[in-house]
């Protein structure tokens, strides 16, 4: 039996001020991570459903990343706003939210 169902990677990478591919932390990285523990657990789901702090994701420009495994579901841009519904729609619906998909060809990619 496997221990979880779904890990959630949410990258909390910082770079160096003024770098030009910009850092997650930056963006909000540590609240969406905090919320998705927080609601997963409000929600029964910490036990199937684990949220992981990410170091570099090598998705910087697309921040905040967040990629949902074992789908290999990619992320970008994602608030705390979207949290409820990445949660709602895809960890529970199984059905990836589109309009936050990473659109570039080397995320999201069909084998």
């Amino acid at each position: 039996m496997k221990r979880f169902d779904k890990h959630i990677f949410i990258c909390e990478n910082q770079r160096p001020a003024g770098h030009p591919r910009g850092c997650c932390k930056d963006k909000g990285g540590s609240e969406v991570k905090e919320l998705f523990k927080k609601r997963l657990k409000e929600l029964g789901l910490n036990s199937s459903v684990r949220a992981n702090t990410a170091g570099c994701l090598d998705a910087c420009e697309y921040g905040v990343t967040v990629v949902v495994y074992p789908e290999q579901i990619w992320y970008g841009g994602v608030k705390t706003e979207d949290v409820e519904e990445i949660i709602q729609s895809h960890i529970i619906k199984d059905k990836p939210v589109e309009r936050l998909l990473i659109k570039d060809s080397r995320f999201n990619r069909d084998e």
